[in-house]
C-alpha cells in the first residue's frame, strides 16, 4: 500500500505539474520534471524526447516558433537546460525502465500534456483554494493527465521496492495525447517491439473515487484535420465579382460535413471545431480555414468518414473557386481490451480496501490514442487493457471546474502496482 509520505509526495508532484500545464509536443517543463523524478527513484534506463519516438510519425506537431516559445519559458519556470536541449524540435515524453531479471516485459502508459482551456477562478475550485492552479492562462490540466504522472512515479517507486517482480517494467509517460498525436511516433519507436502486455491508464472518465473500470473499450477511432481555403480579395461593394470567397467555400464544406450519410455498421461523428476567416465587413474575404475531425465506432468508419470529409472540403473549395490545403492533424484508431488482463486486474482492485466498485468493462465513447500502443502490443501477440481509476471530480473533463481526487493516486498507484506484479508472475 501506497504510505502517507509516497501519497504526499505524489500529491506535490501533481500539484507541481497543474501550475505547469503545457500543450502538444511543447511539454518541455513536464518531461524535465518527470525526468528528475525518474532519476530520483533510481531507474536502470531512461529515455528521453527524441530517444522515444518515431520523430516522422509525430502529428499536430507546432511551428518552431511556438515550440521555442514553450522551451525558454520551461527554463525560465526552473526546468533543467540540459534536459530541455534534450528536447529540441518539440521530442518531448520520457520511458522509464527497471530491470529485475528474467521475466515478461510489462509496460504502463500514461500521459502527459494538458489542454488549451483556460481553468477556473472561483474561490472554491480546489486548484485555487490550494494554491496550484494553472500558471499558464488559457491552459490547464483539465483531464487529469497530471495525476497519470504521478501515478506512472508511483508505479516506479513501488516495483523498485518490489520483490514480487520479476521481469522488466517499461513506464512510457506519453506526450500530445490530447492531439491524437503522440501514440503513433511512440508505437512506432521500437520500444515496445518487446513489450508482452501492456496497462494503459485514465483518471475518472465520469466513475467516483473508489471504483475501478479494469477494461475500457467502445473506443472511436478519430482523424482530426485542418483545412485551409485561399480565395481572392475584393472590394464587396464596388466589385464583388471579382472575389472568390473562402468564408463560403468554408461554410459550404461545414454544412456537407454534417450532411455526410450515416452509415450501417455503426455510429459515425463529425464536427467543425474551429471556423475562421476574413478581415473586414466590406471585403470579400480571401482566406478562412477550418478545423474539425471525424470519428467513427471502428477504425473502418473512421476511414469511411475521413475518406469523405475529403470529398466535401474539395468539392466546397472547387464550387467557389478556391484553392485548398489540408494537413492532417491527429488520428488514433479503435482498439479493445484483452479479457485476460481485465479479469486480473479486477481481481486486484478488488483486493483493496479503498475500491468500493470493480466494473469488468466500460465503454469510452470518446477516442484516445494509446490504441495505437494497444495494437502494437497485440498485434506483437501481447496483451493490452485500458484501465479506468475513478475519481470524483467536478464538473467534466475538459472543463474549467474539472479537478481530481487525490486519494485516487495511492489507489491508481497500489492497483496498477500489484496488477503489474501478478501480470508477470502468472503471465496470463
Amino acid at each position: 500500500m501506497t504510505t502517507s509520505a509516497q501519497q504526499d509526495r505524489l500529491v506535490a508532484l501533481r500539484r507541481e505539474l497543474h501550475r505547469h500545464p503545457e500543450p502538444a509536443w511543447c511539454e518541455f517543463y513536464t518531461t524535465a520534471r518527470i525526468v528528475e523524478a525518474c532519476r530520483e527513484v533510481g531507474v536502470d534506463a531512461l529515455h528521453v524526447g527524441p530517444a522515444i519516438l518515431a520523430s516522422d510519425e509525430r502529428m499536430a506537431v507546432p511551428d518552431d516558433d511556438t515550440l521555442a516559445e514553450w522551451a525558454e519559458r520551461a527554463v525560465e519556470e526552473g526546468a533543467d537546460p540540459a534536459t530541455v536541449d534534450e528536447l529540441a524540435g518539440g521530442h518531448t515524453g520520457v520511458i522509464a525502465e527497471l530491470h529485475r531479471g528474467e521475466g515478461p516485459t510489462v509496460a504502463l502508459r500514461v500521459d502527459i500534456d494538458g489542454l488549451p482551456r483556460a481553468e477556473a477562478t472561483d474561490d472554491d475550485h480546489a486548484p485555487v483554494a490550494g494554491g496550484f492552479r494553472s500558471e499558464h492562462e488559457g491552459l490547464m490540466h483539465a483531464c487529469g493527465h497530471d495525476g497519470h504522472a504521478a501515478i506512472g512515479i508511483g508505479v516506479l517507486e513501488a516495483i523498485r521496492a518490489s520483490d514480487a517482480f520479476a521481469g522488466t517494467l517499461k513506464v512510457v509517460f506519453q506526450p500530445a495525447e490530447e492531439q491524437a498525436g503522440g501514440g503513433k511516433a511512440v508505437a512506432d519507436s521500437g520500444h515496445l517491439d518487446d513489450v508482452d502486455y501492456l496497462l494503459a491508464l485514465h483518471l475518472g472518465l465520469d466513475h467516483p473515487t473508489g471504483e475501478v473500470v479494469a477494461g475500457i473499450d467502445g473506443f472511436l477511432a478519430v482523424s482530426q484535420f485542418e483545412a485551409t481555403f485561399e480565395g481572392a480579395g475584393a472590394h464587396a461593394g464596388g466589385r464583388p465579382e471579382e472575389g472568390r470567397n473562402a468564408v463560403q467555400a468554408m461554410a459550404a464544406a461545414i454544412q456537407n460535413l454534417y450532411a455526410i450519410p450515416r452509415h450501417g455498421d455503426g455510429p459515425t461523428r463529425v464536427n467543425a471545431g474551429i471556423v475562421e476567416g476574413g478581415t473586414a465587413p466590406n471585403i470579400v474575404p480571401e482566406q478562412a480555414r477550418l478545423v474539425g475531425e471525424v470519428r467513427g465506432e471502428t477504425t473502418p468508419l473512421m476511414e469511411y468518414m475521413d475518406d469523405r470529409a475529403r470529398d466535401v472540403l474539395e468539392g466546397a473549395a472547387t464550387m467557389h473557386g478556391c484553392d485548398l490545403e489540408v494537413t492532417q492533424q491527429g488520428m488514433a484508431p479503435s482498439a479493445e481490451s484483452d479479457d485476460e488482463l481485465r479479469d486480473l486486474v479486477g481481481a486486484v482492485a478488488k483486493a483493496h480496501a479503498d475500491v468500493d466498485r470493480v466494473l469488468d468493462r466500460d465503454d469510452l465513447g470518446g477516442s484516445e490514442d494509446a490504441t495505437y500502443l494497444m495494437r502494437a502490443v497485440q498485434d506483437g501477440g501481447g496483451l493490452a487493457s485500458y484501465v479506468c481509476v475513478g475519481t470524483d471530480h467536478p464538473g467534466g473533463h475538459h472543463t474549467a471546474t474539472f479537478d481530481v481526487d487525490e486519494d485516487s493516486i495511492g489507489i491508481g498507484v497500489d492497483v496498477l502496482a500489484r496488477a503489474i506484479e501478478r501480470i508477470a508472475s502468472e503471465r496470463p
